[in-house]
């Protein structure tokens, strides 16, 4: 009987693929390297793609209006270039680069009357365990640098701290609009108002104070990013706040709004220093009072936003205060509207009038009072909880 082979055709090709696939790989078929002449030449490595252009850091295209045709923007030009030593041509090519932003027209007009004021309901926006909790970090990542301002400008950590956490939490909201759209628009466009030509010569203003800001700090003046007001950076200043206020505290040689912490520290408490703050107030800043329903109380209302009258002076006009005021400091009377219920009534010391300049609102200046103490609070007790007590 014969003996039937032991590779079958089927096997046989199989083995050929084998080998074949095994010399393609630079061995022969006994597992031998062949030499480089028998070599099978590796296929050219694809081009890699090109990677995509890096998303711009705003949410808008803009409309190009040509604002540099416009009689009212060359004549500013003329004038900021005389003024400031600029190139009058890299103005005009900047200018050309600016885009109007209908956005910004709308969000700066006027709410419609709807509800009245709620205090309530505006702290509890500002004054939430979130900003809280990311206050008590940003305390403790930049405790030297607070310690310092503290010291030579005499504004307590807990206000610096809180006045970041209200403008854009720490600076997770700092804005996505590019400055020189924003004020270029404002500056130019501002929508109809009682007050347009007061706040269009206001706007022209910051817009040639965010030029030499970024002149001075060597920045490409369209990259700075800030809110649809023109505000800029952790704190928000606006271009002549960082002109005058800002400070490089940090010693870096440049001021950074955006990502110096410290600077951003230091700027602060420089600001508040120069509209008013004062260290030897000490104490609560606000104290609660009840007012006499004769109202005789309502024109200490009306003297804007000062601290100007003694305790005396509150006690004569029907204000009582829920505790002893310190008999040294001046105080102003500060209504907080709560919509439905009944207005919340205090009197404020100087230091509280030097947070109002931040934002001439007191509403704002509580909510810095508040969640200030409340991080200081949380912070200390935290300190407690680890430290086992």
């Amino acid at each position: 009987m014969p003996i039937k082979p032991l590779i079958t055709p089927l096997l046989a090709s199989l083995l050929l693929t084998c080998a074949v696939g095994v010399h393609a790989q630079g061995v022969d078929r006994y597992g031998y390297k062949l030499p480089p002449s028998q070599q099978k030449k590796a296929a050219p490595k694809k081009k890699a793609e090109p990677k995509p252009a890096p998303k711009p850091g705003t949410d808008y295209v803009g409309e190009y209006v040509n604002f540099g045709e416009w009689k009212e923007v060359r004549t500013f030009l003329d004038d900021v270039a005389i003024r400031n030593g600029f190139d009058r041509k890299e103005l005009d090519t900047l200018i050309n680069q600016v885009r109007y932003l209908d956005s910004v027209v709308q969000l700066v007009k006027p709410a419609p009357p709807g509800k009245p004021k709620n205090w309530q309901a505006y702290r509890a926006l500002n004054v939430d365990p979130v900003r809280t909790s990311a206050g008590v970090r940003f305390w403790n990542d930049n405790a030297e640098a607070l310690a310092r301002a503290e010291s030579l400008y005499g504004v307590p950590a807990e206000i610096i701290v809180a006045i970041v956490g209200v403008e854009t939490v720490y600076g997770r909201i700092t804005g996505r609009f590019r400055v020189l759209d924003t004020l270029t628009t404002l500056a130019f466009s501002y929508p109809e108002s009682p007050t347009r030509e007061a706040r269009m010569a206001y706007f022209k203003g910051e817009l040639e104070a965010a030029l030499l800001f970024a002149r001075a700090d060597g920045l490409e003046p369209l990259s700075m990013l800030g809110s649809f007001a023109g505000a800029m950076g952790m704190p928000q200043f606006m271009p002549s706040s960082a002109m005058k206020y800002a400070v490089d505290f940090d010693g870096s040689g440049k001021i950074d709004l955006l990502g110096s912490s410290t600077d951003v520290v230091g700027s602060v408490a420089s600001f508040l220093a120069a509209h008013g703050w004062q260290r030897q107030v000490t104490g609560p800043i606000a104290y609660p009072v009840k007012v006499s329903p004769n109202r005789a109380w309502e024109p200490l209302l009306q003297q804007g936003l000062t601290a100007t009258y003694k305790p005396q002076d509150l006690s004569a006009a029907g204000v009582v205060p829920t505790v002893a005021l310190p008999e040294q400091n001046l105080y102003g009377l500060v209504d907080l509207q709560n919509g439905g219920e009944a207005t919340e009534y205090w009197a404020a010391n100087p230091n509280f009038f030097a947070i109002t300049q931040y934002n001439r609102s007191y509403f704002y200046a509580m909510s810095v009072v508040d969640l200030g103490q409340a991080i200081k609070d949380a912070r200390g007790n935290n300190g407690a909880a680890a430290a086992g007590l």
